[in-house]
């Protein structure tokens, strides 16, 4: 690869692939010393124009451990609050010798922007509602690991909550359909898209009716930043009728698996702590989110000489 900055321009191939190389990065990760020289002398520069916990971090964590410099960009003490265009903020990054961009901006289409203006591999951790492909490798790594399947040939995946305003649905959506899952979207008409009749799934507004049958329930949370007035009644009315209760939980199948991308509106879309959910994968995703996001920066960017190797 070149870029990744979305799920369609990584193909079902790349997904597999990065999938397999995942497992090895996850090896490295168990190591008393989870550090290789696989990347010596690359810089990965973290390019965040919204806010990130978990993204940002393990992309940081990640380009460590494969012995990578990093450059991380803030945008509250950058030259940005000068004017500078975001094409002049590239050109400067560049110029440092940046060898990847790891971008994050409102809008979309920015990854493929940035491209017009650098050598260096785009990694796209979100633009906008449109896309957030390292997210979907996550989760399909997570479940693979949990089922201990390489494909999801008849998995009934459940994505419940704010389809429209998710980048995380969009990209989930086409990674898991390529590896064969059945995917059922549960949300309320105003959180939907206004069409998505091209989209491969199905559409249910009552949660209850569904969650018998799911394999995987994932649960999104209410994006309130990229809302305006009227796409919800109420927060509790939302809450009673999609959000993840105890009664709930109750009546999902023993071996379904319960995921959610984080943050978390706890009383909002989780009335429930996930610890107390026996299958809850939430926590391993964000542990997995490291190994995955090494994945990426080393076929983006490595020869593959020095991946057995301690630093």
């Amino acid at each position: 690869m070149k870029h990744l900055r979305s799920i369609d321009e990584l193909g079902a191939k790349g997904l597999l692939e990065l999938l397999q190389l995942t497992v090895h990065m996850a090896e490295i990760n168990q190591r008393p010393v989870p550090k290789v020289p696989a990347l010596r002398g690359r810089t990965v520069a973290s390019l965040f124009f919204e806010d990130s916990t978990r993204t940002r971090l393990s992309f940081e964590t990640a380009a460590k451990r494969l012995s990578a410099d990093t450059l991380t960009f803030n945008v509250s003490t950058s030259s940005v609050n000068k004017g500078e265009s975001l094409r002049d903020t590239v050109a400067t990054i560049t110029d440092m010798g940046a060898d990847a961009f790891v971008v994050r901006h409102k809008s979309v289409g920015i990854p493929w922007q940035i491209e017009q203006w650098t050598k260096a591999s785009i990694i796209n951790a979100g633009d906008g509602a449109h896309q957030h492909p390292t997210q979907a490798l996550v989760d399909c790594y997570t479940i693979r690991e949990a089922t201990h399947t390489a494909r999801f040939d008849g998995m009934q995946i459940t994505i419940v909550g704010d389809i429209k305003h998710s980048r995380v649905a969009r990209s989930n959506i086409q990674a898991f359909t390529m590896l064969g899952a059945k995917v059922t979207l549960v949300a309320p008409p105003t959180l939907l898209p206004p069409d998505v009749s091209h989209w491969p799934v199905e559409v249910n507004h009552h949660l209850d009716d569904v969650i018998p049958t799911s394999d995987v329930l994932y649960m999104l949370r209410l994006q309130s930043e990229r809302m305006s007035q009227g796409h919800v009644p109420t927060l509790r009315e939302y809450s009673e009728q999609y959000s993840l209760t105890q009664k709930r939980v109750a009546r999902l199948r023993d071996s379904a698996i319960v995921m959610h991308p984080g943050p978390m509106n706890r009383g909002v879309e989780m009335q429930i702590d996930p610890s107390d959910i026996k299958n809850s994968l939430i926590h391993r995703q964000v542990a997995n989110g490291v190994s995955v996001r090494m994945a990426v920066l080393f076929d983006l960017l490595g020869s593959g000489a020095n991946l057995g190797g301690q630093a």
